[in-house]
Order: C-alpha cells, then sequence, then structure tokens
C-alpha cells in the first residue's frame, strides 16, 4: 500500500490546481496587484519636462540610477510616481537587521515572537519614510539642477516631489504586504521580479534585431542562450543546496509512558546571504561613476580620472573590486542573519544535540565552523554568476540585459513563488487524503 506522502504527490497535478479556488483566488489577486504597480510607473512626476529628463538619463543609465531603474521597472528611466521603488523599504529592512545585532533592546524584541517582529516592522516602516523623504529631497535638488528638466523650480517643487515619491514608496510597501497576505510569494520580492522580467521582451527582440541586421552572428546568439539556460540551472541546483547536520533527541519520560528518541536536521544554505552581497557591492562600485556623471569631468583631477576609467565596466580593477565585495558581503551578511551561539542554545533548550558535540558553546563552534566552510563556496558562486556576464560583456560586447544580480533575483523569487503554490495544493489536497486513508480520524465513506 501506498504511503500517505506518496498518496498526496500522487494528487498534485492540474485537476487539483482546477479545485484549489482559493489557489486561485490569491493568484488572481497577485497579478492585479502587479498590474497596478505596473500602471503606476508609467504615471510621471508633475512637474517634469519628460524629453529634457529622457536625455539627462541617458548619460547616468551606465551608474547607479541604472540600477535602481532596473530593480524600479522602468520608473526612473521615465521619472514617474514610484521611481524611488522599493529600495528605501529594502534599504530600512537592511540596517534594522544590522542594529539588531548590535542592539541589545532591538535583539530582545527579535527573541519575542510575534509581538516583537510587529515593533521591528513598525520601526521599519518609520526607516523606511525617513530614507525615502531624504532620497526624494535629493531627487527634487538633482532635477532642479537639470537643465530644463523642472518646469517651475522652488520650494513648491521639492515638496511636491518629496510627498508623491514617499507615498509612492509607502503604498508600494502597502502593496507588498497586501501579496503576502491575500496572494501567492513574497509581495516585496514579487515586486522587485515584476520590474526586472517587465524589460525582458523588450530586450530579447533587441537582441533579435541585432542578429537580422548582422552586428550578432546567429552562432553567437545561440551560444548565448544555451550559456542562460546552464547558468539558471546552475542557480537552481545551489539555491536548493543544503548542509544539513544531523541533530539527535534523547528518549524522554512523559509521565507513565517512555517516548523515544528522534532525529532531525538542521538545514545550512550554501548561499545563506541571498543576493544582498551583489545589490550591496553594484551600489558602492557605481556610486563614484555616477557622482561624476553629475560633476564636470574636466573639473577632476588626472588621478580622479584614472580611477574612474580603470572602474568601468569589464575593467580588471573592477572585476577585482567586484568580487572582492561581494566575498566580503557575503561573509558579512550571513554573520548578520545567522547566529550559531542561538542556534545551539535552541537546541541544548530543546534537548536537542550534534552526535559528537558537546551541547552550549562546542555545538556553537561547530556550527560556526560548517558554516564559514560553506559560505567560501556560496561566495564562489555569487561571484562566478555576478562576474560572467561582465567578461561575456566585455570579449563579446553582447548587450546582456539580465546581469548576475537580476538573475539571481529572477530565480530566487521564482523559486519560493513556486514552493507557496505547491505548499497551498498540498494543503488543499490534505483533507482529500485524510478521507481516503484509514487514518485515525478520517471520515470513512459509507
Amino acid at each position: 500500500m501506498a504511503s500517505a506522502a506518496e498518496q498526496l504527490a500522487s494528487n498534485l497535478n492540474f485537476s487539483a490546481f482546477a479545485k484549489a479556488e482559493d489557489l486561485k483566488k490569491r493568484i488572481w489577486f497577485t497579478l492585479g496587484a502587479l498590474l497596478v504597480y505596473r500602471l503606476g510607473t508609467y504615471i510621471p512626476l508633475p512637474g517634469i519636462n519628460p524629453d529634457a529628463f529622457a536625455q539627462a538619463f541617458q548619460g547616468q543609465a551606465g551608474g547607479i540610477l541604472g540600477l535602481f531603474n532596473m530593480f524600479a521597472g522602468g520608473a526612473v528611466e521615465r521619472m514617474a510616481i514610484f521611481a524611488l521603488g522599493i529600495m528605501p523599504y529594502i534599504s530600512a529592512s537592511i540596517i534594522i537587521q544590522l542594529m539588531t545585532s548590535v542592539v541589545p533592546t532591538l535583539e530582545q524584541l527579535k527573541k519575542e515572537g510575534e509581538q516583537g517582529r510587529k515593533i521591528i516592522n513598525q520601526y521599519t516602516r518609520y526607516g523606511t519614510v525617513l530614507l525615502g523623504t531624504v532620497q526624494a529631497y535629493g531627487i527634487a535638488v538633482g532635477l532642479e539642477s537639470g537643465n530644463g528638466i523642472v518646469t517651475d523650480p522652488g520650494w513648491f517643487f521639492r515638496i511636491a516631489t518629496v510627498i508623491t515619491l514617499v507615498g509612492g514608496t509607502m503604498f508600494l510597501m502597502w502593496l507588498g504586504e497586501q501579496i503576502t497576505a491575500r496572494g501567492i510569494g513574497n509581495g516585496i520580492s514579487l515586486i522587485i521580479f515584476a520590474g526586472i522580467v517587465a524589460a525582458l521582451p523588450g530586450a530579447v527582440a533587441g537582441t533579435l534585431e541585432l542578429g537580422r541586421t548582422g552586428a550578432l552572428s546567429t552562432g553567437l546568439i545561440i551560444a548565448i542562450i544555451v550559456v542562460a539556460i546552464a547558468v539558471i540551472a546552475f542557480i537552481v541546483f545551489i539555491e536548493r543546496a543544503q548542509r544539513q547536520l544531523l541533530i539527535q533527541y534523547p528518549k524522554r519520560q512523559v509521565g507513565s509512558r517512555m517516548f523515544q528518541g528522534d532525529t532531525s536536521h538542521l538545514p545550512l544554505k550554501l548561499n545563506t546571504a541571498g543576493v544582498i552581497p551583489p545589490i550591496f557591492a553594484s551600489s558602492l562600485l557605481l556610486l563614484p561613476a555616477t557622482v561624476a556623471g553629475f560633476a564636470n569631468t574636466g573639473d577632476l583631477p588626472g588621478w580622479a580620472t584614472t580611477l574612474l576609467a580603470s572602474l568601468g565596466h569589464g575593467q580588471p580593477a573592477y572585476m577585482i573590486f567586484y568580487a572582492a565585495m561581494i566575498a566580503f558581503f557575503a561573509f558579512f551578511y550571513t554573520a548578520i542573519v545567522f547566529n550559531p551561539k542561538d542556534t545551539a542554545d535552541n537546541l541544548k533548550r530543546h534537548g536537542g544535540f550534534i552526535p559528537g558535540i558537546r551541547p552550549g558553546d562546542r555545538t556553537a563552534e561547530y556550527i560556526d565552523f560548517v558554516l564559514t566552510r560553506i559560505t567560501v563556496i556560496g561566495a564562489m558562486y555569487l561571484v562566478f554568476v555576478c562576474l560572467l556576464p561582465e567578461f561575456l560583456i566585455a570579449q563579446t560586447g553582447v548587450p546582456f540585459y539580465l546581469g548576475g544580480t537580476s538573475l539571481l533575483i529572477v530565480v530566487s523569487v521564482t523559486l519560493d513563488t513556486v514552493a507557496q503554490v505547491q505548499g497551498h495544493l498540498i494543503a488543499q489536497q490534505y483533507e482529500g487524503l485524510i478521507k481516503k486513508s484509514k487514518l485515525r480520524g478520517g471520515k470513512r465513506g459509507r
């Protein structure tokens, strides 16, 4: 007779999806929310001359503005009401995570469960408003410094810009929370995912047009497609890879009953830091070029001009610094989000232990040792995925749209969303499995 898990797996098919009414409602809600987001990226900011701004943006598309424009789904290029995107919220979340590790009050809130998490989320929202206000004011001043970009510069334009851009960010934050609660997948991640994928059809069409005109050979385009598929498969493999530590629980007696010891596993992801290291590294490397782009290049000293030229895309210095910063942030952020000491204390509190390792500090040291080793592999993986497009661009001149960072985001969000869909289908089929099986408590058909 098939096991309960085998029966459950056999029921996960298209017919099961058709019967999952709640799941379909969640998917439709998610698609509707993402459509609202995409429409907002086309509503222009009041008081802007679109033609003058588009001309000014082209000169900075290769800097940090291009990176933000990718995450904002093209809203920066059009200077729409969602131009700030969701980045202030992500920055505030990272800052709060860093502060949680060094501020005892926040660390205690993190350990208080759901109530503490709500308070930390509220602090994150306040931080989002503060960061968004500073960034929006900087954007307003920067727009006024351009030639003919602002039709009526002044304090009224600055205040209106700050209110509009911060309001757009807060609306996106609320929309992401609604998707998480009432839709499918992580709302914030899906908003970034939609912004990146939205320009993909145009990029594919542009590449095919280069092939039609003879700028790119057919063999090179086919090679690009093969490499892209191989890299995506590699990302999926690594993102799902785990190092599982065996955890044993001793026998225990409850009343007059003796319960046998149980075994479990502590999963450690190879890439614990996720996509944060490439985002940080890209932002810091592109920042000098962006600042220099707004300044007058002729006024810069010779050494600064040489440094900026060496930090351009495809240059050896850029590759070296990019790889080093990705590796650094991979270790740094892993140390922030995963605390071996807390994990060891939780295992000791529940009676769990790693075979051959003494509970407490020795367990924390062992977990830290294993985590450090697998983080080396995770950092090498991030460096490879992020530098491969840069090498291909430098060698072939092919205009890759999906760089390493955006490709990681797209694949990771897709995996998480598919996992949630499978989870909803399993929950939908669970009741039917109980009815069909002879498990105690199941309703038997007459």
